[in-house]
Parts: C-alpha cells; structure tokens; sequence
C-alpha cells in the first residue's frame, strides 16, 4: 500500500518535459545533417568526370559525323567517349540496344543510359512521335544536347518559346522548371550533374499515378542500380 501512494505522489510531482528537452536534440540532429548536405554540396565537384563543352563538341562531331542517321550520332558518341574515358576512372554502358521507356512530368519518351552515378547521369533521349511535358525541378543542372529535331521551352512569363536545334545545348539550372516539347524525330544526348538519387522520385512517379508499367519501372531501376554500383566499386561517386 505504501509503495502505490509513494509511486502516485512521485507522478503527481514530475514536472511535463520542458521544451528545449523535447525537441532540442532533434533541432541538433536537424542542424547536424543540413551541415553534412551542405558540406556534401559543396565538395560534389570533385567527382565529376564529364565537362559540358566537351560533351558538346562531341555531339556536333557525331551530327556533322552521321548526318541523318540517329544510330550513327549514338555509335559515334558511344565510340568516342570509351576511348577517351578509361574503364577505371568511369564506368559506360555500351550496350546501345538497353532502351527502355521513360515517362516523367506527362512527358513520355525513350531513354538509353549510357552512364549513371551519384553525382552524374548521361543518357540518349528521345522519341519518333513527339511529346511534350513538365521538365522537373531538379537538384542538378542538366545540359540537353540537341542531335536530330527540335525542342521547345519555356519559362512562366515568357511571352516566345525557346527553340532548340541540332547541334544547340538547351542548358536547364538546377531549381528550375519549364515546359517544354520534343518534335517528332527529336533525340538528345542529356547529361545532368548533381544530386542524381534525388531526381529519380521525379523519374518514377508517373508509373505510380498514371501508367503503372512496373516491368519499364523494374528495367529502369536494375539498369541505373547496376551502373551506380559499377562505379561505386571504382570510387566514382
């Protein structure tokens, strides 16, 4: 009996955990991973092989090279970037016959992942058919290297579109959103640099609300996993 009293008085003079008590820790933790992501951001440089001139070069070399033959451009761009690449520094998916679909942002299209690591991606895009869509807002700038047809885009308040033909770079920096359209015939090389996980919700939510293909959703993400972790096994991040 003196033993229930002694418990009820002791839980009638505990005083309710103060403020700071509950949600300082968590305001530390909160404080602590924003610095890592931030210091994180900061460095992600030193990771990236890829330099958008020369990526650029390299697809008006493969237009002037294959002129109206799209396999060619992809062939040459493939070619190129083997020989000047080697295995151990960054690792490439030559097997240019890897096509799956892609739909994000109602845009729906083709995409041949020719490279994909934390910190980069490198892909042919495109579609025969033409199409149109939100191009994301993302956590890497990405640069569109148009090889055959055209895209357009535009910003809110833009009163004329933006036109993009082969051999133009259409350059989107990270945070920022358009609307653009591929013509009929349009394929890209696209290269994105930054925070590449981030971008996949974006790249993966149309088959949750809308197409619900989980074989495309299963091809993209074994083939992004596989390359990921290829060059993760050779320190590139």
């Amino acid at each position: 009996m003196t033993t229930k009293k002694t418990k009820a008085r002791a839980a009638e003079n505990k005083q309710p955990a103060g403020l700071f008590t509950v949600w300082g820790p968590r305001l530390i933790i909160g404080l602590l991973f924003a610095a890592v992501c931030a210091g994180l951001d900061a460095i992600k440089h030193r990771w990236y092989v890829f330099e958008p001139a020369k990526l650029h070069e390299l697809a008006q070399a493969a237009i002037a090279s294959s002129p109206n033959d799209t396999a060619g451009m992809i062939q040459h761009i493939v070619t190129n970037l083997t020989l000047e690449y080697p295995s151990n520094k960054i690792k490439l998916n030559v097997d240019s016959s890897e096509w799956v679909f892609n739909n994000a942002g109602g845009a729906m299209g083709a995409m041949y992942i020719i490279h994909a690591s934390i910190t980069e991606y490198l892909i042919i895009f495109g579609t025969p058919l033409g199409t149109e869509g939100h191009s994301g807002l993302h956590t890497a700038d990405d640069y569109f290297h148009i090889l055959v047809g055209e895209q357009w885009a535009f910003l809110p308040g833009a009163l004329e579109m933006e036109r993009y033909t082969p051999g133009m770079v259409h350059f989107l920096p990270r945070g920022t959103a358009k609307q653009y359209k591929m013509h009929k015939g349009c394929f890209a090389l696209e290269y994105a640099r930054g925070w590449i996980p981030l971008m996949l919700p974006f790249g993966f939510a149309d088959t949750f609300t809308s197409t619900l293909d989980v074989i495309t959703l299963y091809h993209t993400a074994r083939i992004t996993a596989r390359e990921m972790i290829r060059n993760i096994f050779i320190a590139k991040i």
